[in-house]
Parts: C-alpha cells; structure tokens; sequence
C-alpha cells in the first residue's frame, strides 16, 4: 500500500491542506495493469476542523473493498470560502495527473464527505466547471471533475433548514451578505453537470436536519440526475461509519441499523 502525507497548497496562498494516500498496489500475480476508483474523503467539522471520526476509519473501509481512498484535511477557518474547495480541486488534479503511477481509474475520482465536509463535496459537485478554479490551478476543467459523490448526512442548505454554524465559518464576514450566503445554498446550484450522487442521512438529525439531503436529492432528480438516496428511520448526526471503529469516546456514534450504508456505497460505486 502507498501511505503518503502529501501537501496541497493553491497557487499565492498561505493555506496548506494535507492530503493522506491508501493505494493499493498493483502485483504481477494480481493484474498488474489493474485500475482502481480512487474515494477523496472530505471530513466534517462545521469548516471549524476535520473530524477524526469521519476521516480514516471510513477510508479503510473503502480500501478493503478493493477502492483506493484519500483523506484530505482541507483548510478550516479562518480560512474562508473559496480555499477549501480550490484544495479539493487541486486534489483532484494530482489524482488525474498521477493516475498512471497510482493505478487510478481517472474517469473514476469519487468525492464522499460528511456534514460540513459534505458541504465540501457538494461544493465541488457543482462548481467543479467554474472558470475561476480552472483558472487558479492553470488548467482545464474537466481536469477538475468529480466523477461521482457519495455525501453522508451533508450540509447543503444555507436557507431555513441551515447548519449556520458551517456557514459562518466558510464565510466569514460575508455571512452577513445574504446574495453570497445564498450562492452557498447548493440546492440552488445544481446544474446538468452535477455528477451521480449517493445520499444518506437519518431523519431524526437534530444537528443537519434531514431536509438538506432531501432538497439536494430533488433538485438532481429534476434535472435527470441519477441519485441513490438512503433516509434512515433511527440515529443522530455524525456518525461516520455508524459503529464502535467511529464511534466517540462515551459511546455515541454506534447505530446499527444505519452501518449498510458503506456497503451501499460500494455497491454503488461498483457501478458507476
């Protein structure tokens, strides 16, 4: 296995994210010309910081299914918005420009985040062919293509059903300009060009309530999006893979009856 820590840093910035491999090599006795989907994992944090339980734990996982996987910890405030989103760009970018010596599949470079970090992956998920990201990192945008996203329990809406805390910290002092915090609401953002998504979420989130999933999930199904989306009956916010590997230290974060939602992932991503 290739384990690196690698920096990410955007053109003229002070910012600096740091971005962990889990890629599977490649034997002679194992098809040695083998490519893999590569998972780039997107903690949540409210853009405050990048959660331990939402970050390796889900990574393995996605390794063990045969995926390569990465866990970016992307830069939080007092870094506001665009900085975060021109990292996972710039991810994306190594990926595809290094997907020969990695063994990826460069037409499979799938984005997963959770709560805030869902915001994260989302974010890219429709503003990936913004000529301002392709212009900053000196390339095309189809270079900058998330192939597909999987978000659990994500931020998405800056409107009634809004996690303002994430807000105010992407933000900053825009928070308080109501036409940029709209443009954050991505429910409003999606375009034809949004990628296949895979949703989950549990209704009772009393934290990032339910609806974020859902309104994200309509405004893809309007457009012709295809979208899996999985609404579990029981269990809280941030709960990362939903058992005692993610769980917190009194406990919290163990819910069985969500824990398929891995194995539904890799499902789908076996057929993306």
């Amino acid at each position: 296995m290739v384990h690196e820590k690698l920096k990410i840093q955007l053109p003229g910035s002070f910012w600096q994210a740091d971005l962990y491999t889990y890629f599977l090599d490649n034997s002679i006795e194992l098809h040695p010309n083998r490519t893999r989907p590569v998972i780039i994992i997107c903690p949540g944090g409210g853009y405050h910081m990048t959660s331990d339980r939402e970050a390796e734990g889900i990574a393995i996982q996605f390794l063990a299914a045969g995926f390569h996987a990465a866990v970016l910890r992307y830069s939080v405030e007092p870094a506001r918005y665009p900085e975060a989103l021109g990292q996972l760009a710039k991810t994306i970018l190594f990926l595809r420009e290094n997907a020969e010596k990695y063994h990826i599949d460069k037409d499979k470079i799938i984005v997963q985040g959770s709560s805030a970090g869902g915001h994260l992956a989302a974010s890219m998920g429709v503003f990936w062919n913004k000529p301002f990201l392709a212009e900053r990192l000196g390339t095309d945008s189809e270079m900058l293509r998330p192939n597909g996203l999987i978000l659990s329990y994500p931020v998405i809406s800056s409107g009634k059903m809004a996690h303002v805390g994430s807000f105010e910290n992407l933000l900053g002092e825009d928070y308080r300009d109501e036409e940029k915090r709209r443009s954050m609401s991505l429910e409003l953002c999606v375009t034809k060009d949004t990628p296949k998504t895979f949703l989950w979420h549990t209704a009772p989130d009393d934290t990032v309530p339910v609806e974020n999933s859902l309104l994200f999930f309509q405004a893809l199904h309007k457009l012709g999006i295809p979208t899996e989306m999985h609404i579990y009956p029981v269990g809280g916010h941030g709960l990362g893979l939903a058992n005692e590997e993610t769980s917190s230290d009194d406990g919290y974060g163990v819910q069985e009856e969500c824990q398929s939602w891995i194995e539904l992932a890799c499902d789908w991503i076996r057929h993306l």
